[in-house]
C-alpha cells in the first residue's frame, strides 16, 4: 500500500534570523590545513574550502583572500576549545525571553516614573494647583476656580486630584513603585533565562489578566486590547513552551529537548556525509 506523503509544514529558523543580524559562526578560518576529523565543521572540495556555520548549519565557501594574512595555526582547535553558539530550542527560548524582558523593562520604567511623579506631585501640589487649573481652563475654556466652577469636566477632575489626601497619594506611589520593582526583577531574570523569573512572570502576569478583562469590559481601547493579547501570549508561551508547573513533562522534558539541539552530537547528526 502506497503511503501518502506528509504535508510540508514550513518552519521558522531562529538560527537564520540571528546569523542574518550578527553574522555566521565559522571556525577554523585561521587553520593552515584541514584534518579528516575536521569534516564536521570545515571541508575542502575541488580546492575550495567550505566552512560550516555552527549556528545555522550553512556551508559557506571561504577563499583564502577572505581570511586575510597567513594562517595563524596549523589546524582547527580541538572541540573542547570551541565555544558552540546556541541553536534550536535554546536559541528560540533566549530570543523570546529577552523580548519579554524588554517588555518588562519598559513596564519598569513607566511604573517607576509614575511612582516618582506621584510623590513629586504630593510634595508640590500646593504650588502646582493654581498653575495647572489655569492652564486647563485656558485650553478647555472651563472655569478654573470659584463658586461658579463646573462640577463636571476635566477641570473638576483635576481639582479633585489636588484634593486627595497625601496618605492616599503615597499609597498609589508605593503600589506603582512596588510593581516597578517586580517588573525590573522579572526583566533581569528573563534576560539571563532564569527559571525562577519565568515562574514569577507567569504568576504576576496571570494575576493581572482578570483586571485587564474588567478594564476592557468597562472601556476598551486599542492599547488595552494589545496589552491584553501580549500578556495572554506571554502566559501561554511560558506554560506551553517552557513547561512550567510540570506541564508537558516539566523542566526535565524541556532540558531533554534542549540537549537535542546543542552540543557536538547535534552537529554530528546534521552533518552531510563526506564525498
Amino acid at each position: 500500500m502506497q503511503e501518502t506523503p506528509r504535508r510540508f509544514v514550513p518552519r521558522f529558523h531562529w538560527e537564520l534570523l540571528v546569523c542574518g543580524l550578527a553574522g555566521h559562526e565559522l571556525v577554523g578560518l585561521d587553520a593552515r590545513t584541514l584534518r579528516p576529523e575536521d569534516a564536521i565543521v570545515a571541508r575542502e572540495v575541488d580546492g575550495i574550502r567550505w566552512h560550516r556555520c555552527l549556528r545555522c548549519d550553512s556551508w559557506l565557501p571561504v577563499p583564502a583572500s577572505a581570511v586575510g594574512g597567513e594562517p595563524s595555526r596549523d589546524a582547527i582547535p580541538p572541540r573542547e576549545e570551541i565555544v558552540l553558539p546556541l541553536r534550536g530550542k535554546p536559541l528560540r527560548d533566549k530570543i523570546v525571553l529577552r523580548l519579554i524582558a524588554i517588555n518588562r523593562a519598559l513596564h519598569f520604567l513607566g511604573l517607576g516614573l509614575l511612582g516618582i511623579a506621584i510623590l513629586l506631585f504630593s510634595a508640590n501640589r500646593a504650588d502646582l494647583r493654581d498653575v495647572v487649573l489655569r492652564v486647563i481652563a485656558d485650553v478647555t475654556g472651563e472655569a478654573s476656580s470659584g463658586g461658579a466652577a463646573s462640577h463636571h469636566g476635566l477641570t473638576h477632575r483635576i481639582d479633585e486630584l489636588f484634593t486627595l489626601r497625601s496618605s492616599r497619594l503615597h499609597l498609589f506611589a508605593a503600589i506603582a513603585l512596588l510593581y516597578a520593582a517586580i517588573e525590573g526583577i522579572e526583566a533581569v531574570g528573563l534576560w539571563y533565562a532564569k527559571r525562577w523569573a519565568e515562574y514569577l512572570t507567569l504568576l504576576v502576569t496571570a494575576s493581572l489578566l482578570p483586571v485587564e478583562v474588567y478594564e476592557l469590559s468597562e472601556h476598551a481601547t486599542p492599547f488595552k486590547v494589545l496589552a491584553f493579547l501580549v500578556n495572554v501570549a506571554v502566559v501561554a508561551y511560558l506554560l506551553y513552551a517552557k513547561r512550567l508547573f510540570g506541564l508537558r513533562g516539566g523542566a526535565a522534558a524541556d532540558e531533554a529537548l534542549a540537549e537535542q539541539d546543542v552540543g557536538w552530537p547535534a552537529l554530528e547528526a546534521g552533518a552531510p556525509r563526506a564525498a
